[in-house]
C-alpha cells in the first residue's frame, strides 16, 4: 500500500479507538459495563445488531462466493425476517419482563441451575470459537495479499479493539459500531460505484449482469434424482433452515440478545430486530452483487491466475515452479488471444498443479477475490479505506462477542459458583478483565485456525450451526411445552448435542438443516423423556 493509504487507515482505525474510550464513560457496574444501563434508542440498537453479525468474513468472502458460485447464497438470509417477527412476540418480553443480565437466567427460572449452566457452556463454546475464526479470518487475507505476517496481524485485528471493548463495555460497543457501520456502508458504495465504472463503455451493466449467469437468487434444490440434502443453499433450506439458524442467533445467542437487552425498553428493542429483518436481505443482496460486478470486470480484464498470491509464492518454491509457471504463461497466451475456454482450462491445469505442488493446503482462493480486486483497482486513498472497513468490520463482531462472552462468564458463572456477593466496583473490575481473558482466548484460536474449510463465511456458519439448533430447543421447550421439566429437557438437550455432532460428522445432509434438526431433536426428545420420567416418577420438580 502506498503511504497515504497507511496513514488512512492509521488514522480511521486511532480515530475509532479514541471514540470508543471516549463514549466509554458509564456507570462502574454491571448493568453499566454489559447493559449500557438499558439506555439505547432503537437506531443504535439496530446498527449494534448489524454490526454484530456482519463481521469483515461478510464483505471478504460473500463477493466471492458470489463470483464463483452466483447470487444463490442470498437465500440463506431469506428466514431471518421471519425470525424477527416470533423473537419480538416470544422472545423480547419474557426478556425485557425479568430484566436479565443474560438470556440463559430466564432458563434458570423455567427450569433449573443445571440447564442454564450448559446452555451458557454452548453459547460460551460456539461464540469464543466462531470469534477465533473471525480474529483468524481477515488476519490470513489481509497477510496473503498485503505481505504482513499472519501473526502479527492476529495481534492487531483481536489486541487493539480490547482496548476500547475491556474499558467502555456495552456502551463503547454499541457507539463505536455506529461509527464503524457508517464508514463500512461509505467504503461499499464507493466500490461497488468504481467497480460499474471500470467495466468497458457502453457496457450495458444491467443486460451483463443479466447474462452473467450469476443471479441464481432463487434455486429449488431439486435435481433429476429428487431434493438434494446436501445442496447448501436453497429456498427450503434457506427459507427453514436460515429460520432455524437466525431464531436461534438473534433470540438465544448473547452476542445478539446482549444487544437489544440495551435498549430503552421493550419496544426500541423490537423496533431495532425488525428494521434489521427488513434491511438484511437487500444489504446481503447488494454485497453479493459486488461479486458479480466483479466477475463481469474479470471477463474482460484478465484475472489472475490464481487469486492467493502467499499459495504461488509457496508453490514456486517446490519443484513445480517450471510447470506452474509454463500453465500461466499459456492462460496469459490464450486470454489476451480471448480464447475463453483454453484460459480457462488452463487455470483448472494450474490448480491442479497447485494441489500437486501443497497436496495438504486448501486452494479455495473465493476469500481472495474481493481484496485483490481492490487492490489492484481501487485509486490510491481508497484502498486504505477498504482495509480500514475490513478492520472495523471485524471489530464490531469481535467487540460484541468479547463483551457477550464476558457477561455470560461473569453472570452465569463466576457469581453463581466463585463470588456470588462482591461489591458494585469489584463486579466491574471482574468483568474487565474477563473481557480480556477472553480476547486473548479468541487471539490464541486464531493463531491456530488454519484450514478451517472452502469458505470463511461458511466456515464461522457451520460452527453455529453444530450448537444452536439445540440451544434453540431448550428456549422453545421453555416456552411452548410448559409440562417438560428440567430433567427432561437437560436430558434431551445432551442427546440432542451428540446426535447433531454424528450427523454433521457423517456428511449426509447440509449444515443448515442442522439447526432445524437440533431444535426439534431437543423438543420431540423432551416430551418422549418426559412421558418416561413420568412413567418412573423421575425428576419431576
Amino acid at each position: 500500500m502506498s503511504i497515504i493509504d497507511w496513514i488512512i487507515l492509521c488514522l480511521t482505525l486511532c480515530g475509532i479507538i479514541a471514540y470508543g474510550i471516549y463514549k466509554s464513560r458509564t456507570t462502574r457496574n454491571l448493568d453499566g459495563y454489559f447493559l449500557s444501563n438499558r439506555s439505547m434508542p432503537w437506531y443504535l440498537v439496530l446498527l449494534s445488531i448489524m454490526g454484530t453479525q456482519a463481521s469483515a468474513i461478510t464483505f471478504l468472502s460473500a463477493p466471492g462466493q458470489a463470483y464463483s458460485d452466483g447470487m444463490r447464497f442470498v437465500q440463506y438470509y431469506f428466514g431471518l425476517p421471519i425470525a424477527m417477527v416470533v423473537i419480538c412476540i416470544f422472545f423480547v418480553p419474557v426478556f425485557s419482563k425479568l430484566k436479565v443480565y443474560t438470556a440463559y437466567e430466564f432458563l434458570e427460572n423455567r427450569f433449573d441451575g443445571r440447564t442454564r449452566t450448559f446452555t451458557s457452556f454452548l453459547f460460551l463454546l460456539s461464540r469464543g470459537l466462531s470469534t477465533g475464526v473471525s480474529i483468524f479470518a481477515p488476519s490470513l487475507v489481509l497477510s496473503s495479499l498485503l505481505g504482513w505476517n499472519i501473526y502479527m496481524t492476529n495481534l492487531v485485528m483481536g489486541g487493539l479493539l480490547i482496548i476500547y471493548t475491556m474499558s467502555g463495555g456495552a456502551k463503547a460497543v454499541a457507539h463505536t459500531q455506529k461509527l464503524q457501520m457508517i464508514i463500512i456502508f461509505v467504503a461499499l458504495l464507493i466500490v461497488a460505484y468504481l467497480a460499474v465504472k471500470l467495466l468497458p463503455q457502453g457496457l450495458d451493466v444491467s443486460q451483463a449482469i443479466r447474462s452473467s449467469g450469476k443471479m441464481n437468487v432463487i434455486t429449488s434444490g431439486f435435481t433429476e434424482t429428487g431434493f438434494n440434502w446436501k445442496d447448501k443453499y436453497n429456498i427450503w433450506s434457506g427459507v427453514i433452515g436460515g429460520f432455524f439458524l437466525a431464531l436461534s442467533y438473534f433470540g438465544t445467542d448473547h452476542s445478539q440478545v446482549g444487544r437489544y437487552l440495551t435498549a430503552k425498553n421493550e419496544s426500541e428493542s423490537k423496533k431495532g430486530l425488525l428494521v434489521n429483518g427488513i434491511v438484511k436481505v437487500p444489504m446481503q443482496f447488494f454485497i453479493l452483487l459486488l461479486g458479480v460486478l466483479i466477475f463481469i470486470f474479470y471477463s474482460s480484464a484478465k484475472p489472475p491466475v490464481y487469486f492467493n498470491e502467499t499459495m504461488i509464492v509457496e508453490a514456486n518454491l517446490t519443484p513445480y515452479k517450471d510447470s506452474l509457471n509454463i500453465l500461466e504463461h499459456n492462460y496469459t497466451e490464450a486470454f489476451n488471444s480471448a480464447h475463453t475456454a483454453d484460459a480457462n482450462m488452463y487455470r483448472m491445469q494450474y490448480r491442479a498443479m497447485l494441489q500437486k505442488a501443497l497436496p495438504a493446503a486448501d486452494l479455495n482462493d473465493n476469500n481472495y477475490i474481493f481484496l485483490h480486486f481492490v487492490k489492484d483497482n481501487l485509486p490510491i486513498g481508497l484502498i486504505g479505506l477498504v482495509i480500514a472497513m475490513l478492520f472495523l468490520a471485524s471489530w464490531g463482531s469481535i467487540a460484541a462477542a468479547l463483551n457477550s462472552l464476558a457477561a455470560c462468564t461473569v453472570i452465569d458463572f463466576h457469581k453463581r459458583f466463585v463470588a456470588e456477593k462482591a461489591t458494585q466496583k469489584s463486579d466491574y473490575v471482574l468483568s474487565q478483565w474477563y473481557t480480556f481473558g477472553w480476547g486473548v482466548f479468541c487471539i490464541v484460536i486464531a493463531m491456530f485456525a488454519y484450514n478451517i474449510g472452502n469458505s470463511l463465511i461458511e466456515a464461522v456458519n457451520i460452527i453455529g450451526s453444530l450448537f444452536y439448533g439445540v440451544i434453540l430447543g431448550i428456549f422453545l421447550t421453555a416456552f411452548w411445552v410448559k409440562y417438560i421439566k428440567a430433567t427432561a429437557v437437560f436430558s434431551a438437550a445432551v442427546i440432542g448435542e451428540l446426535i447433531v455432532v454424528i450427523i454433521y460428522k457423517m456428511d449426509v445432509i447440509s449444515f443448515l438443516w442442522l439447526n432445524a434438526i437440533g431444535a426439534l431433536l431437543v423438543l420431540i426428545l423432551g416430551v418422549l423423556l418426559q412421558a418416561i420420567f413420568n412413567f418412573f416418577k423421575i425428576g419431576q420438580k
